[in-house]
């Protein structure tokens, strides 16, 4: 009885959970049909806001304009096309819209949905530039130190990042440390170079972080100083920098501003070599071949050696590389 009387409750309460699922069952339909309601509703309010937009910007209305220019590039709502974007946005910059005018310079300097043509790139960023526009100094500032679309004159450069750097951007602050770092357009000035790179790099801008820290690692406009090089490079590193996630391998294999360590040399060289940073992918290979931080392991030498050997960007690790590759035993 008392066997019975148990899979007597087991069968109710199994019974009671069927009933509890079929209810939640029920209850998750009802939802699915109320949410699909919502959906509908949703893409119908979008859909009539985008013909909207489109009305509007077909009437003239340059922000409409400049908006679903935006969409079409982004391929919201629409089929991305950077030629339709490119369309719409040089119809509200020739209304003098600030930001499709430097949009439509950003196109034409890469070749999105229009022919590469620095000219043209030059000619909409001084149009948005002379409205004030950071972004377009700067850019401007740099087709001037490239001489492209415009003779190169590292002294218009200077003036144009200058203008953009006193509206504090970060771009042509990290560009004005370059120029002084460089001696281009201005007498060689490590120390301003330091200055312009700090303003930079305390908003957080890796480029301007990686720079730093190679001041401080080669002691100019600075005292030489490991620790600082590698707090800057951490930083840029912690942002992607495949530049200073090499260095940082480099610090740690050469015991500078850090203890010795060739397991910390070889995971930022893995970080490194993961974005195709050539002398990262060089040197790992060297560690394997030479049994530092990991196992000696010839095959991943030659793996990472190949990876060096097929670089075009780097010719001093690509040929590192393939002489290292005709030592190796197969």
């Amino acid at each position: 009885m008392h066997k019975t009387l148990c899979l007597a409750l087991l069968l109710a309460a199994s019974a009671a959970h069927a009933l509890a699922a079929d209810d939640a069952t029920s209850k998750q339909t009802a939802d699915f049909r109320q949410w699909q309601k919502r959906a509908d509703a949703e893409q119908a309010a979008a859909d009539s806001a985008l013909t909207d937009l489109q009305q509007r910007a077909a009437a003239g209305d340059a922000t409409a304009q400049f908006e679903l220019g935006a969409l079409y590039y982004l391929g919201q709502g629409v089929p991305q096309d950077y030629a339709q974007a490119a369309v719409w946005w040089e119809r509200a910059a020739t209304q003098d819209h600030v930001d499709a005018q430097f949009n439509l310079g950003a196109l034409y300097g890469e070749g999105q949905g229009v022919a590469q043509d620095y000219s043209q790139a030059r000619a909409w960023y001084e149009k948005a530039a002379a409205q004030g526009d950071a972004s377009a100094q700067h850019n401007l500032g740099v087709l001037y130190a490239e001489g492209q679309g415009v003779a190169q004159d590292y002294a218009q450069a200077r003036a144009w990042f200058e203008k953009a750097a006193a509206q504090d951007d970060a771009n042509a602050q990290n560009s004005l440390g370059i120029l002084y770092n460089n001696g281009h357009g201005v007498a060689q000035d490590y120390a301003q170079a330091h200055t312009w790179y700090e303003k930079a790099a305390a908003k957080g801008d890796s480029h301007a972080q990686y720079n730093l820290g190679y001041l401080y690692y080669e002691g100019k406009g600075v005292t030489q100083d490991y620790g600082q090089a590698r707090a800057w490079w951490e930083k840029a590193a912690a942002q992607g920098d495949a530049g200073a996630q090499y260095n940082l391998g480099v610090l740690y294999a050469k015991g500078l501003g850090v203890a010795q360590d060739y397991g910390q040399t070889r995971t930022w060289y893995e970080k490194a070599a993961a974005q195709g940073y050539a002398q990262a992918q060089y040197n790992l290979g060297a560690l394997y071949g030479n049994g530092q931080g990991v196992p000696k392991n010839n095959a991943q030498a030659r793996l990472w050696w190949e990876k060096a050997a097929a670089q075009t960007d780097n010719k001093e690790a690509q040929q590192a590389a393939q002489q290292a590759l005709q030592k190796i035993p197969q």
